[in-house]
């Protein structure tokens, strides 16, 4: 009784982690050579430093070693913001807003930002980064960096610690219900999203927002990539994300490690390829579940005075 028990326990933990080893079809397909038609590679690094975390010399370092053409902090304070300022005479192109309580989000690019954009997409506190990449030889292409609340955080809403409530995951749902349809909005665009989901990649709110956003998580078929808690060998989990559109292709995908963050970094270079011209199309009851999702967290924000409204 017992071994069957635990039997159907492990064939079912093991059916959340088989799509992310090569078991499983790539969702984002591999980048080939193109001699004959050379496209300027996109080397994105996502990192939750951990505003707490006072080892800014070295991240620095870690960023001056990846060079990426796309760099995205979350959790940047104004510490933080000072201790890293060299970042922007390394790139020209900036947005973002530094906020206090792990609640900052920068994004420096090398490439012009032909629109750039800070969004509150729930939670007045929670700023989301939208923006335009004019990439050479390539054209636009849309970015969204993201930060939902992680459910059960205590969610200050004034400097009283009184009057702090507990969060549960519908305002982090939400806001990425949100971003998804945004995306979907602009199907016929290649998108690049990342960020700090606060949600693990085989949850039915992550695969919720892929099936309405139409985008692909380059990992599946590949690789899991467990991001938090960097502390933690045996317990780690993929909450940090990048997600890619049609007509982006993977040449490269890895974790690296921040210095006193408590997740890891994900770093990806990407190609680009030919897009289809076809637009997602979610079934009727998964937009009616983004839609009760987004009713929710936004009822939840309103009711403990953190909506953007």
């Amino acid at each position: 009784m017992w071994l069957a028990v635990i039997l159907v326990t492990c064939g079912w933990q093991l059916s959340h982690i088989v799509p992310f080893t090569p078991l499983w079809p790539t969702e984002v397909p591999t980048a080939e050579a193109e001699p004959d038609e050379p496209r300027t590679p996109i080397k994105v690094l996502t990192a939750n430093v951990a505003y707490n975390n006072d080892r800014y010399d070295e991240l620095l370092e870690v960023v001056r070693h990846e060079d990426p053409d796309l760099l995205l902090l979350i959790e940047i304070d104004q510490t933080w913001a000072e201790e890293v300022a060299m970042l922007d005479r390394h790139y020209s192109y900036r947005v973002g807003e530094v906020r206090d309580e792990g609640l900052g989000m920068v994004l420096w690019s090398r490439f012009p930002l032909r629109e750039q954009e800070i969004k509150y997409l729930v939670s007045e506190r929670r700023p989301s980064i939208f923006a335009t990449l004019d990439v050479p030889r390539v054209g636009p292409i849309r970015y969204i960096g993201t930060h939902p609340v992680p459910p059960g955080l205590r969610d200050r809403i004034s400097h009283n610690d009184e009057d702090s409530e507990r969060r549960d995951s519908r305002i982090r749902d939400a806001e990425l219900m949100l971003v998804a349809r945004h995306v979907k909005e602009h199907a016929d665009q290649r998108w690049i999203v990342t960020g700090d989901f606060n949600d693990v990649a085989w949850s039915d709110t992550t695969q919720l927002f892929a099936d309405i956003s139409d985008l692909k998580d380059p990992r599946r078929g590949r690789r899991l990539l467990n991001t938090f808690d960097a502390n933690r060998p045996l317990l780690r989990y993929p909450i940090d994300h990048m997600f890619v559109s049609d007509g982006l292709h993977l040449a490269d995908l890895g974790r690296l490690r921040i210095p006193g963050s408590d997740h890891f970094a994900i770093t990806a270079t990407l190609s680009v390829a030919e897009k289809d011209s076809v637009k997602p199309k979610a079934s009727e009851e998964k937009k009616e579940k983004a839609r009760e999702l987004v009713e929710e967290g936004e009822e939840d924000a309103t009711e403990h005075s953190v909506s953007s409204d």
